[in-house]
């Protein structure tokens, strides 16, 4: 049986990578400026051959590219590489925790955003930030009081 529904991608497979071009010193002039994330998004002429080798790679019974969203593990919007295939991964739309909380994608999103802005308002380190996404977003989702 395929790992479906799993919250957190493998490490194996999606370590999570920063862009290099984004420091602490850099945000005011990188992930701090509106706009700035979509500026460097990769096309879905990228992301989408890499979404369904990534489908088959993590071994997903579900197959349908529409069942996953690929995503940055590291957000763009907290200083995530952009095009590394080591920080995307077919993150399923639909996950639940044991005891029933969803986690799917629109809840990582959501957790990015709140990252962003404490990063932006200097609340927070982008170090901080990156690592709470790259190690176990859903328990840094959850210690922080689910933003």
């Amino acid at each position: 049986m395929g790992l479906q529904n799993r919250p957190d991608p493998n490490p194996l497979v999606t370590p999570g990578i920063a862009n290099p071009a984004v420091t602490q010193a850099t945000i005011g002039q990188t992930i701090c400026v509106s706009g700035y994330s979509s500026s460097i998004r990769p096309p879905v002429s990228y992301t989408r051959p890499l979404k369904v080798r990534q489908i088959i790679a993590y071994g997903y019974t579900d197959t349908a590219t529409s069942s996953y969203e690929e995503d940055h593990l590291i957000a763009l919007e907290d200083g995530g590489a952009p095009r590394d295939p080591r920080n995307l991964w077919p993150e399923p739309r639909v996950a639940t925790l044991p005891d029933g909380t969803a986690v799917g994608f629109l809840v990582k999103d959501h957790f990015e955003t709140w990252i962003h802005v404490q990063i932006c308002l200097g609340a927070m380190t982008l170090d901080a930030g990156r690592h709470m996404l790259a190690d176990d977003w859903v328990g840094a989702w959850l210690a922080n009081g689910r933003p």
